[in-house]
């Protein structure tokens, strides 16, 4: 009797991908499959493939993380599907959370994309990834630019030197500045210390500026209808409307308001059992960046817009940081319709 292949084969790959090397499980619909390492090459693992599985219909996966989206890229020019994943996505079995190794998960992606129960994170293109490698650079130099500002205040501290009250906040005018320049010490050291502190306090502040200039003059030339319409809503300044076009991406692909706010993470986190049901705060799944974002651009919006100024003083009693949050989700229900109608923002209309 003969036997004939009436369907294309199928291939399923789990990769677990690190800088020096790949663990590698390959498995079929016939056979649970082989693990093995290889050197972190795209093009090894399609001779591999091209070798062993010749005329198999390729499924690959790998956890998104430090290695970006480049071997996503080789494995689609290569015809294969591939599937970049969120680490918390992969189901694991109850012993299977107490064991961890790079084997073991190369063979949870490759069992999870058999079963079909994995689903890619949005791959951005690469003007757009290049983009927001710029706008994270600007976050990192906040980070160092606030850090090396309590540095200097912690210095003063130590030393018991204190500050002339018109110096004492947040904002560090040139004549505080040069305060500080003329500070003098008992002992040259420590002058030595703090001028070190501030000529890097000056490098920070300068490429902060330099850099936060670059991202506004990018979106604004090559996202300008985007930029334009973000920049229309009360509270959404140049910096955040950055954030939202590097890290959201095109807002159009939302199909919902609960759905980007799902991404972002300003929905409830919900525990139910039975009739008791609690809700426990925020969801701990969320671009943390962006909903930071919205969170401090919902202040300023309850400032300058009198529907947010209507909305946040109806609430007034309740705890400010549960109201602040319920003015973010309005904020970002503003901003989803703002360009998914391409209608700029008038201040004093009600959403």
């Amino acid at each position: 009797m003969n036997t004939q292949i009436t369907a294309c084969p199928k291939l399923y790959i789990g990769i677990d991908i690190h800088k020096r090397s790949w663990k590698v499980h390959c498995a079929t619909e016939l056979f649970s499959g082989k693990s093995f390492s290889m050197a972190p090459d795209p093009e090894q693992l399609q001779k591999y493939v091209t070798k062993h599985f010749i005329d198999h219909q390729v499924s690959v996966a790998y956890e998104a993380g430090c290695c970006g989206y480049y071997a996503h890229r080789c494995f689609e020019s290569y015809g294969w599907r591939s599937l970049v994943v969120n680490p918390a996505d992969i189901h694991r079995k109850g012993k299977e959370k107490h064991t961890k190794t790079d084997r073991i998960d190369a063979q949870l992606i490759a069992r999870e994309l058999k079963d079909g129960r994995l689903g890619s994170i949005v791959i951005p293109d690469i003007e757009r990834e290049q983009l927001r490698s710029l706008f994270r650079r600007r976050n990192d130099l906040v980070k160092d630019f606030r850090r090396i500002k309590s540095y200097i205040k912690m210095q003063l501290l130590y030393f018991g030197i204190k500050e002339p009250e018109e110096f004492d906040n947040d904002h560090w005018s040139h004549k505080y500045r040069n305060w500080l320049d003329d500070m003098i010490f008992e002992h040259p050291t420590a002058k030595a210390t703090l001028d070190s502190r501030i000529r890097f306090f000056r490098f920070v502040d300068q490429e902060l500026r330099d850099v936060s200039t670059q991202l506004r003059r990018y979106c604004k030339v090559h996202y300008k209808k985007d930029y334009m319409l973000l920049r229309s809503i009360p509270g959404i300044g140049g910096i955040v409307a950055c954030g939202i076009l590097c890290e959201l991406g095109d807002l159009r692909r939302f199909n919902s308001v609960k759905h980007l706010a799902g991404y972002v993470g300003l929905v409830p986190s919900v525990h139910q059992s039975g009739e008791n049901q609690k809700t426990m705060g925020m969801t701990p799944r969320a671009h943390r960046l962006i909903r930071s974002y919205f969170v401090e651009a919902s202040w300023q919006a309850i400032r300058t817009d009198p529907v947010m100024q209507t909305y946040y003083r109806k609430h007034i009693g309740k705890n400010v940081k549960s109201i602040i949050v319920k003015v973010a989700r309005k904020l970002l229900s503003r901003t989803l319709a703002v360009i998914k109608t391409e209608t700029p923002y008038e201040i004093g209309v009600v959403s």
